[in-house]
């Protein structure tokens, strides 16, 4: 297929060309942290709305359910995430950590560190703990 390429601008790279890596798998997962903040941020100030105007939460009974607990640990996944993101954006804008062993390390020390805590915040809130 590349030899049929008659457009002197370089093809896009395909997934099939790059080989996934960590640093790969954060950086997907930030941009989607982002969004899950978002939604979530907003479903949040709609709640603290709702509960202003009529003195109680709506949909009481699911944000206390099973799936409430784990809408709460996806959105502290994604905010846990985002913030060691943010760490890891500063450590790279003075030059550290940019050797790609190192970066990969950093990437799976993030995925873990964000499970673990917002799995500990779940189960505290929870009232597990």
């Amino acid at each position: 297929m590349a030899s049929q390429w008659n457009d002197k601008r370089p093809m896009a790279p395909h997934l099939q060309i790059w080989r996934w890596h960590p640093a790969m798998l954060s950086s997907i997962l930030h941009r989607a942290s982002a969004i899950i903040c978002y939604i979530g941020l907003i479903k949040v100030a709609l709640g603290l709305l709702a509960l202003a105007l009529t003195g109680k939460l709506p949909m009481e009974g699911l944000i206390f359910s099973p799936l409430g607990a784990f809408g709460l640990f996806v959105f502290l996944f994604a905010f846990i995430f985002m913030a060691l993101a943010q760490l890891r954006h500063a450590i790279w804008d003075k030059g550290a950590m940019m050797d790609p062993d190192k970066n990969n390390a950093m990437s799976y020390v993030m995925i873990a560190a964000s499970v673990i805590l917002a799995a500990v915040i779940t189960f505290i809130a929870a009232g597990v703990v």
